[in-house]
């Protein structure tokens, strides 16, 4: 049974979910991992943003009531994804900041843990029971779309969704790094799409010690943004 939306999104009604109703078959710890906000406030909810400087370039963290909504890289597709025309304010809150000193910790080589920050990834319930199979993915692994449409499957106890419905979700991520969509691959060892770039894809996974040998850009298809270095020219910015 999955646990109520009153358990997992507060008084949230928002993506079409009312108070009582169920989300498919959230996995023990999920509400650790995607703690997120009542929602049952303000409508126009103050959105507190701040800028981080990054191996990767600059990086936007949001925050929407004392939950970390959003953090996108510079350029990325989805960029403020629903936060887009909310009110916003540059602010560094106490959430921010102990966002930014998780990803000092990240980009320093450490492995801090998700459920260290309070998250608020507004999304449907299939998207976001897709980000909570993400969650589940180790430092130093990967997942392919079909495994996560199959894990999704087993856990809701239905049809877990085609792999590409499954990469929509995925590719919609709000809460880029913390929430590893970097670690979903194609099936035969495809590096598809990643909203920030194939080539910050690869970096990141370099970052948390995968083996990109075992992995190739595809050679056609919309995700491709250019063809990648190889494996051993990848160098983590220091």
């Amino acid at each position: 049974m999955g646990e109520t939306v009153t358990s997992i999104l507060g008084n949230s009604t928002e993506n079409g979910l009312q108070m009582g109703d169920k989300c498919p078959s959230i996995p023990p710890g999920a509400a650790e991992k995607l703690r997120t906000p009542a929602y049952g406030g303000e409508e126009n909810a103050m959105i507190y943003t701040v800028s981080y400087p990054s191996p990767l370039g600059e990086l936007l963290l949001a925050e929407r009531e004392g939950h970390l909504a959003g953090l996108w890289m510079e350029g990325q597709k989805y960029f403020l994804g629903t936060l887009k025309g909310e009110p916003q304010e540059r602010t560094e809150t106490p959430v921010l900041r102990q966002a930014k000193q998780w990803l000092d910790r990240y980009f320093a080589g450490e492995r801090p843990e998700i459920r260290e920050l309070p998250l608020a990834p507004a999304g449907s319930a299939f998207r976001r029971a897709v980000w909570e199979i993400l969650c589940d993915i180790p430092y130093g692994g990967t997942r392919t779309y079909g495994d996560i449409a199959r894990e999704l499957a087993a856990r809701r106890g239905t049809g877990g969704g085609a792999a590409q419905a499954v990469g929509g979700a995925v590719g919609r991520n709000p809460v880029s790094i913390v929430i590893p969509c970097h670690r979903v691959v194609g099936s035969g060892g495809s590096l598809t799409g990643y909203a920030g770039g194939l080539e910050k894809k690869r970096w990141l996974l370099a970052h948390e010690g995968v083996d990109l040998e075992r992995f190739f850009v595809p050679k056609q298809g919309t995700a491709l943004q250019r063809r990648a270095k190889p494996a051993a020219l990848v160098k983590k910015e220091k």
